[in-house]
């Protein structure tokens, strides 16, 4: 076990325990295709995401990550496009836990270090509804024409779903 104690922006002395060794022992329903890793070099959340809490993962994730501090900047995503909403808008639907204030991707990259929380079962329905939007990629795309339904196929990437691939 390790203990992670965390200060950037967003928390001040929020600490949590890592129980699992990263990347490994996910829930049996929980399958995602790419790792915080591969997602940050990918390009999501127009760069703007992870900016003041690199300390936080490990340095390799930040290596090749596709980031921007001054702004979100959609040109930074892998497609091009602003597929996020506000964080202003996920609390209004209740999105987010208060111990993971960035929302799913934060709790993502915890759960991928090691991190088990009371979250997990929410934030992993949460994941597996995002399906919903693969299909609707998959009914009215053609294999492989990233050009289509962009937004969706960036806002699929941002859930860790492999959206090239579809």
């Amino acid at each position: 076990m390790k203990k992670i104690i965390v200060n950037d922006k967003m928390q001040k002395n929020y600490v949590y325990i890592l129980l699992e060794k990263p990347g490994k022992n996910f829930d049996k329903n929980f399958k995602p295709e790419l790792t915080p890793k591969e997602m940050l070099e990918l390009g999501v959340f127009g760069g703007k995401y992870m900016t003041d809490c690199l300390s936080e993962f490990p340095d390799e994730w930040f290596s090749k990550a596709k980031l921007c501090s001054e702004k979100h900047d959609p040109e930074l995503n892998f497609f091009g496009v602003n597929a996020s909403q506000p964080l202003s808008v996920w609390r209004q639907k209740g999105w987010i836990h208060p111990d993971d204030p960035r929302g799913w991707f934060q709790w993502y990259c915890r759960y991928f270090m090691g991190r088990r929380h009371e979250d997990d079962e929410r934030q992993i329905k949460r994941w597996i509804a995002i399906k919903r939007h693969i299909v609707q990629i998959n009914n009215n795309c053609l294999p492989g024409d990233w050009a289509c339904h962009i937004k969706q196929r960036q806002a699929v990437l941002h859930w860790a779903y492999d959206s090239r691939k579809i």
